[in-house]
Formats: C-alpha cells, sequence, structure tokens
C-alpha cells in the first residue's frame, strides 16, 4: 500500500510535468464524447447485476445513474445514501468543474459538506477493486483529509487521451494488476488519484450527462457561471 501511495504522488506530479490538463473554462458548444464499451472483468464495468444498490442523479443538464459499491466502500455508502434518502443533495448545485477532469458536487449551503453522524467526518477507504477510471463517483476529502458529502465524478477522456503511454508504464512499474491498466487504456481515467480518496460508485448510464456538465462555462474558482441544479437523487434497487 505505501508503494502505491507513493505511486500516487508520483503520477500526479508527472501529470503537471508533461502538462495534462486538469481542466478549464468551457465553451459554449458541447462537444460529443464518444466513449467505447470497456470489455473487463473489473467490478466497476460489471455491474451493475440483479439487486445492485443505484443511486439516480437528476439534474438540470439531464439524468445519470451510478451502481454503489457498499460492500468495497460501507461507510462512504451509507453516509451517501443516508443523506439522499434525507434529501440533503436535492436543491444544491455543482460547485466545481474542471473539464476534462472531475464534475463535483455536495456542498451545504454553507459551503461545507454534512454527514449523517451530525457531521463527523470518517476516514477515506481504499480498495485495490475500485479504481478512479472515467466515470468513477468519488467521495472528497476536506481539509482534514476525511470524507463527509462532497462528491464527484471522474469525467477524463477515454483511452490515451487521458492516459498516456507514460502513466501506463508507470502503473506497470508499480505493480497495477494488468486487469486494471487494460481498464484504464479503454476506460481513460486519473490513476494518480487512486489510493487518495474513496471510490464508492461507477456511472453505467448518462456519462453523456456528466460530459454535458463537465463542459459548462466556469468562473476563475472553476465554478459554473450558470447554475447546474441536482433537482433529486434517488436510490433504487436495480432489476
Amino acid at each position: 500500500m505505501r508503494t502505491k501511495k507513493w505511486m500516487a504522488l508520483l503520477l500526479a506530479s508527472l501529470l503537471l510535468l508533461t502538462g495534462c490538463s486538469l481542466g478549464g473554462r468551457g465553451g459554449s458548444t458541447v462537444q460529443k464524447i464518444e466513449r467505447p464499451a470497456v470489455e473487463s472483468q473489473e467490478v466497476q464495468f460489471t455491474h451493475p447485476a440483479a439487486g445492485d444498490t443505484v443511486a439516480v442523479f437528476d439534474t438540470s443538464a439531464g439524468t445519470f445513474r451510478a451502481v454503489l459499491f457498499p460492500d468495497k466502500a460501507p461507510q462512504a455508502c451509507e453516509n451517501f445514501i443516508g443523506l439522499v434518502q434525507a434529501g440533503y443533495y436535492n436543491g444544491l448545485t455543482v460547485s466545481r468543474v474542471e473539464s476534462g477532469f472531475v464534475v463535483e458536487a455536495g456542498q451545504g449551503a454553507d459551503g461545507k459538506g454534512s454527514t449523517i453522524w451530525n457531521g463527523n467526518r470518517y476516514p477515506i477507504e481504499v480498495s485495490d477493486s475500485l479504481h478512479h477510471y472515467s466515470g468513477a463517483l468519488c467521495m472528497g476529502t476536506d481539509a482534514s483529509g476525511d470524507c463527509a458529502s462532497i462528491f464527484y465524478v471522474v469525467q477524463t477522456l477515454p483511452g490515451d487521451q487521458s492516459v498516456t503511454q507514460e502513466l501506463v508504464d508507470q502503473m506497470n512499474s508499480a505493480g497495477y494488476r494488468a486487469e486494471v491498466v487494460s481498464a484504464y487504456q479503454t476506460a481513460g481515467g486519473a490513476p494518480f488519484l487512486d489510493y487518495t480518496d474513496t471510490v464508492f460508485g461507477q456511472v453505467y448510464e448518462g456519462m453523456e450527462t456528466v460530459d454535458t456538465i463537465g463542459q459548462t462555462g466556469v468562473d476563475e474558482k472553476q465554478k459554473p457561471t450558470e447554475d447546474i441544479t441536482i433537482n433529486s437523487v434517488t436510490i433504487e434497487t436495480y432489476q
């Protein structure tokens, strides 16, 4: 685990050195991003299956659905589901967009996150089974290094548009499983975030909505210049 945490820092440094973009100010024209199907036995691409818990995000930009992994990230899922059932996310706006990187939401009216445990934070949960592929649903950390309600979806471009050969070489050197590297090479993603925060779900439907949000115009603080509202988040059982 120490090796992989070190690797996360190295990859982050490499990203900066190679000049890869982590965002920018979105333009007014939305371009369709062609995302290939990922043929992989990694859990993020073999689910949802019957009985799985899914979250449905209805936003002013459209709807997307994500399967949750409570067996891999139990605290993140328990807190997220509890907040959803309490209506916490309904009416909040997207707080941060870095085009080609992440779409983030979940801040309360006070600009802070919350939890079902009276606001008490909880630690990150990492797993070799869950990674920051494009479409990964993740729980961010705050200044304390712990988690609350602020989540983001990885919105990186597919394939080598985000996962360069240099990153592939670094993952191989760090001992990443071949299946994980292969999935990254197809889906794209942000491997430099692995083992730094919590992946607790994966968007399986409506990624075009996430891409639309990811291309919105933003100000100097990466906040959308026009509100993108989360109308509601609901929890369902996949049939």
